[in-house]
């Protein structure tokens, strides 16, 4: 089951649709790279998190994303702990040893990903000998 995500032609925003579940699963995936690479870089929390997001077209609710981030901490890819943020207490995210190894593997599939979908943008090449019918 998806994570009810995906992102519109329009203006790049991820939402509750009724984009194919493909698709869906797609872009709750990219969220979730997004969410491992900044939890990796510093502490982050969730509305900080959505605020990013929406910087790189996405748009999630709150709804959306915290059930994300309890799931990757399920999984042990993110650990989180409660820091007080002036008179409220925030809950903050930051990545785990399994989390970065995880996040490591990602970025080289990503890479060969990347290098593939590169290599189908380039002219196709002729082929030699006789043309087929």
């Amino acid at each position: 089951m998806g994570i009810g995500l995906s992102k519109s032609g329009s203006g790049g925003a991820i939402s509750a649709s009724s984009e194919p579940m493909d698709e869906t699963l797609l872009f709750g995936s990219f969220v979730r790279l997004h969410v491992l690479h900044h939890a990796a870089r510093e502490p982050i929390y969730g509305l900080a998190m959505i605020q990013e997001l929406v910087r790189r077209g996405y748009r999630l609710s709150a709804g959306t994303l915290y059930p994300v981030l309890h799931g990757m901490e399920e999984r042990g890819l993110l650990v989180s702990e409660q820091v007080r943020a002036g008179r409220a207490r925030r809950r903050v995210y930051r990545a785990t040893p399994a989390g970065l190894r995880a996040l490591a593997a990602a970025k080289q599939r990503v890479r060969e990903l990347m290098s593939e979908l590169s290599a189908d943008e380039s002219p196709p090449v002729a082929r030699r000998g006789r043309p087929r019918p």
